[in-house]
C-alpha cells in the first residue's frame, strides 16, 4: 500500500496562492527547490487536477531547453516528465508526459490507486485534495510555509468534517525564513 502525502509552498496565513492565483510570493530557495526535486523524485505516482497540470505541462517540458535554465530546473524538468501522474479531468482531451486522463470520481480513484501502488503518492494541489482531505486518505501533510502573507485565496486545508490529529515528524528551516512542518496524519 502507498502513502499518501499533501504538500506545497503555503504562506504563513495558510493558502498556497492568493487571491489572484499568484504564486510569485513563494519562490524557493535552491535549498528548497532541492528539496522538492528530491522528493518529487522519489515519487510513485502523482495526482494532479486539470489546471495544475496545465500550468506544469506548460513549462516542465521543456524547461530545461532554455538557455538560462539553472541545473535545478533541469533536473526538475527531467523528474517531472518520468513521474507517473494521474490527472483527473471531465474537459481535456488527452494528457501527456507520462501520465494518464482519469475521468471518476477522485476519492475512489486515490483509495485504489493508494492500495495498489507500492511506495510514496503525491497529491498536487489544493482543489483536487480538498475532497482527498476530508476523506481521510492523505497520510503526510508538508507544509512549507513561506515568510508572506497574502490576505485571501486558495487555502492548502479544505473545511474539514471534522478535526485532524497530527504528529510532527520534522521541522526545518530554509534560507530566506522559509519553514518546513512535517506531519503525520494519526489515523485510527
Amino acid at each position: 500500500m502507498g502513502r499518501l502525502i499533501y504538500g506545497f509552498n503555503v504562506s504563513v496565513d495558510g493558502y498556497i496562492a492568493d487571491a489572484h492565483g499568484n504564486i510569485d510570493w513563494s519562490e524557493p530557495s535552491e535549498e528548497l527547490h532541492q528539496y522538492w526535486n528530491d522528493f518529487e523524485r522519489e515519487t510513485a505516482l502523482a495526482f494532479y487536477g486539470r489546471r495544475l497540470y496545465e500550468l506544469m505541462s506548460a513549462y516542465w517540458p521543456t524547461a530545461d531547453q532554455a538557455p538560462d535554465a539553472t541545473p535545478l530546473i533541469v533536473d526538475f524538468a527531467h523528474v517531472w516528465r518520468q513521474m507517473p501522474k494521474v490527472v483527473f479531468s471531465r474537459s481535456l482531451d488527452s494528457v501527456d508526459w507520462n501520465a494518464r486522463l482519469e475521468r471518476g470520481d477522485p476519492v475512489e480513484v486515490v483509495r485504489r490507486l493508494k492500495a495498489e501502488t507500492e511506495g510514496r503518492l503525491e497529491v498536487a494541489g489544493a482543489t483536487l485534495a480538498a475532497p482527498i482531505v476530508q476523506a481521510g486518505l492523505v497520510d503526510e501533510y508538508r507544509i512549507v510555509i513561506a515568510p508572506a502573507a497574502v490576505g485571501g485565496g486558495t487555502p492548502f486545508f479544505p473545511a474539514l468534517p471534522s478535526w485532524i490529529s497530527l504528529q510532527l515528524v520534522e521541522n526545518r528551516t530554509f534560507p530566506g525564513g522559509t519553514v518546513l512542518l512535517r506531519y503525520e496524519a494519526k489515523h485510527d
